[in-house]
């Protein structure tokens, strides 16, 4: 959420950057009328105050000066200011609610870094890393290779849950966990961060709270009875971990990682990434999640990014970064990098991480501050996440990666401790 200060006082720069977001339509107007309103309302209502105030003092001195009449009269002029402040008061929350739903709508503002875009044509190559590697045969795709590995079993997937879905077996099933649990080992104990293990559903107002709704109801699995709605990325339960709360002075900077399942509706185009495991309803991610000082923010954004990058330069593949162009940004993010794998199967580069920096954004949703020193007035902090990384597709990267011309899949050397030694899948 925006500060209305900042809507209301640079009313003509948020408007220019809604139209390099390409949210011309975003409700600034709407919101400019609604605080004019509530604070009108609240000018009036302060006005009335004052007189009720006044008036009542002004009663008591005629009843002891033993003017009966002209306080009575005086007190039936006060009972119909009351009655106008209790109008004005239910017109100030009507205002203020809706005041409140507006800004929900409106996006982030761009960093000032942020390249001027369309589209994602328009993204920026930040740099790449590693090489691609050079065959003597043709690389397959995963999902040639995965089944006939017996390690995904796509058809059961399809008949247990429906399209999107597919079963790890075997040893493929033990590679995605030696992925989740390598690259939590790799962040707590050389990165910093502190492992949470959250809840994989959720209340409304954590969601509101990070931005997923109002705005991406849609793509949300919910279930109505309990109002129990399935994590997207675990970044929802973790940042909401400091919903509501004042941070002590001294506790900034938090880092967490967390593993969850994640649950997307991906409402796809017919005929786009229909095969493989590529984009599916649930996948497994490992989220890393910052809580810092507004000062220290776009810092703390460049170690987020090399964080994740690490995973990539670990495991040998190649990777690239890609810098969001304005016309691409998500909703919350200020500033965002997609990190992305090379995978030669499908001869695509796959996004396995966006990092991005929401600035305050997500604090004032959420209300989450902090208290600079002792005594000082909170502050909201600034909040940054990216996955570290995404799974399936950095599964896809290893499979197509290592593959070998007789089918068999080398396993990286960093993975073997947690595959029990297993070098070659077979």
């Amino acid at each position: 959420m925006l500060d209305i200060r900042i809507i209301r006082e640079q009313t003509d720069m948020v408007k220019d950057a809604m139209r390099k977001l390409g949210a011309e339509d975003a409700p600034i107007d709407r919101v400019l009328e609604l605080d004019e309103a509530r604070r009108s309302i609240l000018t009036e209502v302060e006005e009335l105050r004052a007189r009720r105030n006044a008036g009542s003092k002004q009663i008591g001195r005629l009843m002891r000066e033993g003017k009966r009449e002209e306080a009575e009269a005086l007190k039936a002029e006060m009972s119909e200011i009351s009655k106008r402040i209790d109008e004005l008061d239910a017109r100030l929350r009507e205002v203020e609610k809706e005041l409140y739903e507006v800004m929900l709508q409106i996006p982030n503002l761009p960093h000032p870094k942020v390249p001027v875009g369309k589209d994602e044509s328009e993204n920026v190559v930040i740099r790449t890393e590693g090489e691609p590697r050079e065959f003597d045969f043709e690389p397959l795709p995963h999902w040639e290779l995965g089944p006939a590995l017996d390690i995904i079993d796509f058809d059961r997937g399809i008949k247990i849950a429906g399209s999107r879905f597919y079963v790890l077996k075997g040893l493929g099933a033990r590679l995605q966990r030696a992925l989740i649990t390598w690259m939590i080992d790799l962040h707590v104990q050389e990165h910093g961060y502190t492992e949470v293990y959250p809840p994989f559903v959720v209340k409304r107002e954590c969601l509101v709270g990070t931005g997923q709704l109002p705005k991406f109801e849609d793509n949300l699995y919910h279930d109505v009875e309990e109002d129990f709605w399935w994590v997207p990325t675990a970044e929802v339960p973790v940042t909401n971990l400091y919903r509501d709360e004042i941070l002590p002075p001294g506790s900034l900077p938090i880092y967490h990682v967390a593993y969850t399942p994640c649950w997307r509706r991906e409402k796809m185009s017919a005929g786009r990434d229909v095969r493989g495991i590529k984009r599916g309803h649930q996948f497994d991610k490992v989220e890393l999640v910052k809580f810092v000082e507004p000062h220290t923010s776009d810092e703390e954004l460049e170690k987020l990014v090399d964080n994740a990058e690490e995973v990539c330069r670990r495991l040998g593949i190649p990777h690239r970064v890609v810098q969001m162009c304005t016309g691409d940004l998500s909703f919350t993010a200020a500033i965002k990098y997609d990190i992305e794998m090379w995978a030669p199967g499908c001869k695509e580069w796959l996004e396995v991480s966006s990092c991005s920096n929401f600035m305050d954004f997500q604090a004032r949703r959420a209300n989450i501050r902090y208290r600079p020193k002792p005594g000082a007035r909170p502050e909201f902090v600034h909040t940054l996440n990216g996955s570290g990384l995404a799974l399936p597709r950095v599964m896809i990267a290893i499979l197509e990666n290592y593959q070998q011309k007789d089918g068999s899949i080398v396993i990286p050397e960093v993975l073997r401790p947690y595959m029990g030694g297993v070098e070659v899948i077979r």
